[in-house]
């Protein structure tokens, strides 16, 4: 026999409360045993049963399958992230760049062309740094201001009382928000403090320059003045009364006790016998799609430089493809599972969404690319279909078909209508706004709106109904009441059946 849930947390049989209050009535009283609140709730129970089952039942299969869903649409997404490259022709199409030496290292784009290139480094970039002459770190050197020059950049920095001693003027260079290019710190040496100016970035072009605009000519801010140049020659070591030719670098004009601790130099190599320059020791495009990094290791070697096939790339990115497509079968059997044994199914077991996503994906996935004797699939570089739908891949044989047979697996994977070029277009139409999971999850949403709108009603339904009940049931107590207390005078005048009352008294 179906029970009701009262409002107070008792459990009453709907049909034996109603048994009950008909009972009171027969016996002509409301004083029975059971709490007429109680009564009421069981009442309305039972009427809006049905309905508060119903759409509970419903609201609980619709959040079931939106967080169904939601899995399928994560797992989806990430199948799409795992073959994006692959689709769009990127990971098939890169290179790698090694070197067989000390100090050089390469990377290449997929405009890079496979070869190998003879690298000669004679000199690897440098910054300029400039050493001031000797100041105190406390001392005020003059008001005015001071212009730093690097490239085309400039900054001017006023100097007033606030910020013209030595670590004032490094915090102002710092802090500067329009900084050319320049570090400042200070060292203090035996002799005293010392202003030292590194450019932040190597090469000739980069070189430092110090304009000082002072409001007293004679204040000490004008030995900040310094000025950059480039030369080709330096002292000969061996003898200083000559010169020797060395690559072009810069130098200063030495005034203001400056001196220049390190000298900025663009790097210098040749690659395949062809002279390079360059301000950076990364250099790019020397050799199309390829960018080449040197340190001072690489000075006076010849190393070659090698442009292949980016293998270990390429495996890593088919094998994340499978792995992903792996987790989609899996994760889609569990959505549509069913156990007899249980009596337990999956929340889309039957779905026309699921299955058209399914169907269409492995579809994909089982036929071949191409036509004729051209006609290449999964299984051609080692990748086969197991009896579950997961994919199952020989290590070996894609190793194999990517170092061995290169036109195979980019055949299969063409950005046309490879592999995967069609499953993300298929991704792409499921999982856009619009697409069918966007539509599905749309609906339930409504009707999961809806479902709350209706149990709105029915609260305020099954308020009025209590409202109701109640009434009647007051209105029937106050009734029996007053019949009641008539019955005990009629009694008590007349008498009952087994007593005489005090009419029949008044008789005699």
């Amino acid at each position: 026999m179906t029970t009701v849930a009262t409002t107070s947390g008792s459990t009453v049989d709907p049909t034996s409360a109603v048994q009950q209050a008909a009972q009171s009535i027969i016996s002509g009283s409301t004083n029975s045993t059971m709490d007429v609140n109680s009564l009421v709730t069981a009442i309305v129970n039972a009427k809006v049963a049905g309905q508060t089952d119903a759409l509970n039942n419903k609201k609980t299969a619709d959040n079931t399958q939106l967080t169904a869903i939601g899995t399928l649409k994560s797992v989806l997404s990430l199948l799409q992230s795992s073959i994006t490259n692959l689709a769009n022709g990127k990971t098939l199409g890169s290179f790698t760049a090694t070197a067989n030496g000390k100090g050089l290292t390469g990377s290449a784009d997929t405009t890079a062309v496979a070869g190998s290139y003879a690298v000669n480094v004679t000199n690897v970039a440098s910054a300029q740094s400039l050493t001031s002459g000797v100041f105190s770190t406390t001392d005020k050197l003059g008001t005015g201001s001071i212009t730093l020059k690097v490239g085309n950049n400039t900054s001017t920095i006023k100097l007033d009382d606030t910020n013209n001693t030595l670590s004032g003027i490094v915090s102002a260079i710092n802090s500067a928000s329009d900084n050319p290019g320049v570090s400042a710190t200070i060292v203090n040496g035996s002799d005293g403090a010392h202003l030292v100016l590194r450019s932040t970035s190597t090469g000739l072009g980069n070189a430092i320059n110090v304009d000082v605009n002072a409001d007293d000519s004679t204040s000490a801010i004008n030995k900040l003045k310094v000025g950059s140049s480039t030369t080709t020659t330096d002292p000969d070591p061996t003898d200083n009364t000559k010169t020797i030719t060395v690559p072009e670098h810069t130098t200063i004009d030495g005034a203001n006790g400056w001196t220049q601790s390190s000298a900025g130099v663009d790097s210098h190599l040749t690659v395949a016998g062809t002279p390079i320059t360059s301000s950076s020791n990364t250099i790019k495009e020397a050799v199309t799609g390829v960018s080449m990094t040197i340190t001072a290791d690489s000075v006076g070697t010849t190393q070659t430089l090698t442009i292949g096939q980016d293998v270990a790339g390429q495996k890593t990115a088919i094998d994340a493809f499978v792995t992903a497509y792996n987790n989609f079968v899996s994760t889609a059997s569990s959505l549509t599972s069913f156990d007899s044994t249980a009596s337990s199914q999956g929340a889309l077991l039957g779905d026309s969404m699921m299955n058209t996503i399914k169907n269409t994906l492995a579809n994909t996935i089982s036929k071949g690319i191409g036509a004729g004797a051209g006609k290449v699939n999964l299984a051609s570089i080692g990748i086969t279909l197991q009896p579950d739908g997961t994919l199952s891949t020989d290590e070996d044989a894609l190793t194999s078909a990517l170092t061995n047979n290169s036109g195979t697996v980019a055949s299969l994977f063409n950005s046309t209508d490879g592999v995967a070029a069609q499953l993300n277009t298929s991704l792409t139409a499921f999982l856009q706004t619009g697409g069918i999971i966007d539509t599905r999850t749309t609906a339930l949403n409504d009707d999961l709106t809806s479902i709350a709108d209706q149990q709105t009603q029915l609260t305020t339904y099954t308020q009025q109904l209590t409202t109701n009940y109640n009434n009647q049931f007051t209105a029937l107590n106050t009734l029996m009441s007053s019949m009641s207390t008539q019955s005990s005078y009629l009694t008590a005048l007349f008498g009952g059946t087994n007593s005489a009352g005090a009419m029949a008294t008044n008789a005699k």
